[in-house]
């Protein structure tokens, strides 16, 4: 079944900092922290869920005072030169993903969770010994308890505020493959490892056993033709995301980064 959605979209490029926007930076969870979250629900040795918020950048109010033409075909007859005034966000304007981030902050703040003191994003709920991690990742959530039940009630309370979809336990995240076993949580970047190969044209070529060839060093080659740099960068940009789940090859990574 094929679904169209249409949807509302303000022309953000039109809007002038300091008149229409103040700020628009919102906080995003690093990998490391995911990794660190992750680690310690297997430490812990509980489940990971993941759920994700429908239309986001809708939810946030609108701090400054925002005008909108009136969009082609929905324009109102009696009064076709006027504006709308905007006091919810829309997508496309600058300031939405920092309005969406303050009203869940500020929801979740207000229903026992305490925000952490590195992590800004990190969301921390005690109950009578057991603990509620929540991380936030723009729309995306991913939350685990030592007890099952604070998961559900977690679960119940953001569907009572904002239209979610449960996505159950957390298996693809930023990239990341995740397995949750019962001898610990498994991370792996396989399906991103295929897609940066084909996309560089590498999937035919022979596989070496070592990340780097220690016997001949890096140097440059004057005879040779001069690198697409922007090719060069995308691929050392490429590696250094797949550090992530791959330390072992850092080193060589970071020597390529230095050419």
């Amino acid at each position: 079944m094929i679904r169209n959605k249409a949807r509302l979209v303000a022309q953000g490029h039109r809007q002038e900092e300091g008149l229409d926007y103040k700020e628009f930076f919102a906080p995003v969870a690093r990998i490391k922290a995911i990794r660190l979250f992750l680690a310690y629900a297997s430490f812990m040795s509980f489940l990971v869920y993941q759920m994700d918020v429908k239309s986001a950048f809708l939810y946030g109010t609108i701090e400054e005072e925002v005008y909108v033409t009136q969009p082609p075909g929905f324009k109102d007859p009696d009064h076709p030169d006027k504006v709308y005034k905007v006091v919810k966000a829309l997508y496309g304007f600058h300031q939405a993903p920092r309005a969406w981030y303050e009203t869940l902050a500020n929801y979740l703040l207000g229903n026992g969770f305490k925000r952490g003191k590195i992590d800004q994003i990190l969301y921390i709920k005690k109950q009578k010994g057991d603990i509620l991690l929540v991380q936030v990742y723009v729309d995306d959530i991913i939350f685990g308890s030592t007890n099952k039940e604070l998961c559900t009630e977690f679960e119940k309370l953001i569907k009572d505020k904002f239209q979610m979809s449960s996505m159950g336990e957390l298996t693809f995240f930023l990239g990341l493959q995740v397995q949750q076993k019962e001898d610990g949580i498994f991370i792996s970047h396989d399906k991103y490892v295929a897609e940066i190969l084909k996309k560089l044209n590498y999937t035919n070529v022979k596989s070496a056993s070592t990340p780097i060839d220690l016997e001949k060093p890096l140097v440059k080659d004057g005879d040779a033709d001069d690198v697409d740099v922007h090719l060069y960068r995308s691929m050392i940009g490429s590696l250094m995301y797949l550090t992530t789940s791959r330390p072992d090859i850092m080193f060589a990574v970071c020597a390529y980064a230095r050419f």
